[in-house]
């Protein structure tokens, strides 16, 4: 029987008695880590692949605000869903969190109905963009980003692998190195945030690139697979139908009759 991985979450909040709560009404759905400030959520971060935060705002050596603003502004971590629990009823300290980047608030005392459907949504939301990217043709891979810094890391690293589209050989060794950043980290960041390998990645961004030269199109299909890095037309045509469910020549009809329709 093959084991199912649960998703990981992050439990912050220096009262010990709310954690055990917490840890009894998601255990069955989720696995649980521990922290009782920011800086210990920090420091489990580190080691684990955590999916989603959920952190009290009132604690001692570093609060919810804080440890919500590392986490998106850290290129390692600002993927990762933050929900912030607060006794706090103000509209004030609702809107600093949001402002954060917090995904949600909650208010003290909660339902755990509320607070397990908020990490089922934001879960399940994140899946759905994942899989809209990967199957549209032209769907930017921007569309993934849920912050700033993961819109700006998903920018470069479209960017870079389309400059150097035509390399047959690109991979994550060559990306890593180009984007200045250590292969582990990169390899980490590209499947937290899209559950896809850099590999993977790169073959969407070049299948995506061909599809906008089709869609154009002012090349033929043997030349736009040698222009996006593939080695013959009928791995590209292969691999092509494989994502997007369709063959180039069909896509590239279909686009060209779209433009002649009148408007």
């Amino acid at each position: 029987m093959t084991s199912v991985l649960l998703p990981i979450i992050l439990l912050v909040d220096d009262n010990e008695e709310i954690l055990e709560f917490l840890e009894r009404t998601l255990s069955s759905k989720y696995a649980i880590i521990k922290a009782e400030d920011g800086r210990q959520a920090l420091q489990a971060l580190e080691t684990a692949a955590v999916q989603l935060v959920i952190s009290d705002v009132m604690m001692p050596v570093m609060d919810g605000f804080e440890l919500c603003k590392i986490i998106k502004t850290t290129i390692e971590y600002s993927h990762i869903p933050v929900i912030l629990l607060t006794a706090k009823n103000t509209i004030q300290s609702k809107v600093e969190g949001l402002e954060l980047g917090a995904d949600a608030y909650i208010e003290k005392p909660f339902s755990k109905e509320h607070l397990q459907a908020q990490i089922a949504s934001l879960l399940n939301n994140r899946n759905m963009v994942r899989e809209y990217f990967a199957n549209s043709p032209l769907v930017h891979i921007k569309s993934m980003a849920h912050s700033k810094a993961d819109e700006r890391f998903l920018e470069t690293l479209n960017d870079t692998i389309c400059k150097n589209m035509e390399d047959v050989n690109l991979d994550v060794e060559k990306l890593a190195k180009i984007m200045n950043m250590s292969r582990i980290t990169l390899y980490r960041k590209i499947k937290d945030i899209s559950v896809l390998t850099p590999i993977e990645v790169i073959n969407i961004t070049r299948l995506k690139k061909a599809a906008e030269l089709l869609a154009e199109g002012d090349h033929k299909i043997y030349e736009i697979s040698y222009m996006v890095g593939f080695s013959s037309q009928s791995n590209f045509a292969r691999n092509f139908q494989k994502q997007f469910n369709i063959t180039p020549t069909e896509y590239m009809h279909s686009k060209q009759g779209e433009k002649k329709k009148p408007h």
